[in-house]
């Protein structure tokens, strides 16, 4: 794969295209160009549905050894090109190298996955009370799939969608975030050189609202699905209704980690500054909220703060390694500051961080550093917004119990975290926790192996594992006489 900036372009209908629009692409760390990526307009955005549509029928036919072999050799072609991939990945959205090639290679992991996994969706043949009577369901691909992933985890998120749709045997027209698109237009390359059908993948870039809105709204994708906030999921899900498609979306988060009295307290500080600050605070499934019980509150905070207030920022490419890079934008940076200084003003304290980092190292960049607050009430806007920033809330509780009513007293409910060495406190709380997951004593994230579901407005469907694979596909019922 070139490293020529120049190279990456869209595929459409089997084809690279470069288009007279460009998009330009800054690098969060400095603030100074990376690239340009083709821009799409609402006409090649049809072309690409059109195309996929085309493909739909041949593709569906294939006999699934076939067709998911197409999938092992782009995962080949992927683990081939891991670090220009991650570098381009660095360059426009911030993290550090190590985790954009983690990332990289977790694109090649769900490829495999969902090769592997396509044979085990099975069919069924149900009994009738009639010997000449036969009643099969057959599991069929919906059709053509809309991709429209965000720009935190651009190629992570993007392959949970791409890979089990595919495998499914659906065509795919997929949409980059506009701060991130080139090292998903990256891929264009590897899906050529794996040999798919012209129009089986299609990558198109530009806004959400041309770009996005065209594949929201088109008649031809049955299948939509989204990762992004909570607010332009409800705007796609309106556009989607005119045409009743199909819709997963993994959506909003802020997610909370309690800390019961009988914790392994060094190792839900640990986890907790790890979730509350990786990537700069900007996943979906980031730590927001901290509910500590009185007995452990001041060790946990005074551990939490200096864990917190000795990570190492800076550019994602340098040497060594930061702990934490930039905020992908200004205006993510700015949502983040304005959060932090309406709770201030309210009568939060900021036990460390709260402002925009300043000097020669961070000239030009959006860096916010890992921050810190107690005092937070419900009245705050930060307690009901999400923050997707650096920012980590900590309340102090008189019980566990406590903790799981206020964790389910807001409307997201993507992950929650529970740190207690008791049995009976961790099964029944991961049963009340009204999440999606719920993780005790670790802070994983999601891994193809395992479902991954957003509750309330946290979502609707469910990615990753068998679950996001049968999402593409639609159920049959078939009936047949034979006595006749």
């Amino acid at each position: 794969m070139s490293n020529d900036r120049s190279s990456v372009r869209l595929l459409v209908a089997g084809e690279l295209r470069d288009t007279a629009g460009q998009l330009p692409v800054v690098n969060p760390a400095t603030g100074a160009p990376v690239g340009d990526s083709p821009l799409a307009e609402a006409d090649l955005v049809d072309e690409a549905v059109r195309a996929a549509h085309a493909a739909f029928r041949d593709w569906a036919a294939l006999p699934v050894p076939a067709r998911t072999a197409y999938l092992t050799r782009f995962a080949a072609w992927v683990r081939d090109h891991v670090d220009p991939i991650a570098r381009t990945l660095t360059a426009e959205q911030g993290k550090p190298l190590s985790e954009s090639i983690g990332e990289v290679k977790a694109v090649a992991t769900a490829f495999d996955y969902y090769a592997s996994a396509a044979p085990h969706v099975l069919g069924e043949t149900i009994p009738t009370a009639s010997p000449t009577l036969r009643s099969t369901v057959l599991r069929q691909p919906s059709g053509v799939v809309g991709a429209i992933a965000t720009w935190n985890y651009p190629l992570g998120i993007l392959a949970w969608k791409l890979a089990p749709a595919l495998a499914a045997g659906c065509t795919v027209v997929a949409k980059p975030a506009e701060q991130t698109p080139l090292s998903t237009l990256a891929l264009a390359e590897g899906f050529v050189a794996a040999g798919f059908p012209a129009g089986v993948v299609n990558l198109v870039a530009g806004p959400g609202a041309t770009v996005g809105a065209a594949l929201a709204a088109h008649p031809l994708v049955r299948h939509l699905t989204f990762t992004g906030g909570t607010g332009t999921g409800k705007t796609l899900m309106r556009v989607a209704a005119d045409t009743l498609k199909r819709l997963t979306l993994e959506l909003g988060g802020g997610s909370p980690l309690i800390v019961a009295a009988d914790a392994p307290l060094e190792r839900a500080v640990a986890d907790g500054v790890k979730r509350a600050f990786r990537n700069s605070g900007q996943l979906c499934n980031s730590v927001q909220h901290i509910y500590v019980e009185a007995a452990v509150a001041d060790e946990f905070t005074e551990r939490f703060v200096t864990a917190a207030a000795t990570m190492r920022i800076g550019r994602g490419d340098a040497a060594p390694e930061p702990d934490m890079g930039p905020m992908c934008g200004e205006a993510a940076l700015q949502h983040v500051t304005d959060l932090v200084e309406d709770a201030r003003a309210a009568g939060a304290t900021v036990l460390t961080g709260g402002q925009r980092l300043t000097g020669p190292e961070y000239d030009g960049g959006w860096y916010f550093p890992p921050t810190v607050l107690t005092g937070v009430t419900d009245t705050m806007r930060i307690s009901s917004e999400e923050v997707f920033g650096p920012v980590a809330v900590i309340t102090v509780v008189s019980s566990v119990d406590e903790a799981i009513e206020r964790a389910n007293a807001g409307e997201s409910g993507l992950v929650a975290f529970l740190y207690t060495t008791d049995l009976r406190t961790a099964t029944l709380g991961a049963e009340r926790l009204e999440y999606g997951t719920v993780n005790i004593n670790n802070v994983g994230g999601g891994d193809v192996p395992f479902p991954y579901a957003g509750w309330k407005q946290s979502g609707l469907g469910v990615e990753l594992a068998r679950d996001g694979l049968t999402a593409f596909l639609e159920t049959k019922h078939v009936r047949v006489e034979l006595g006749y």
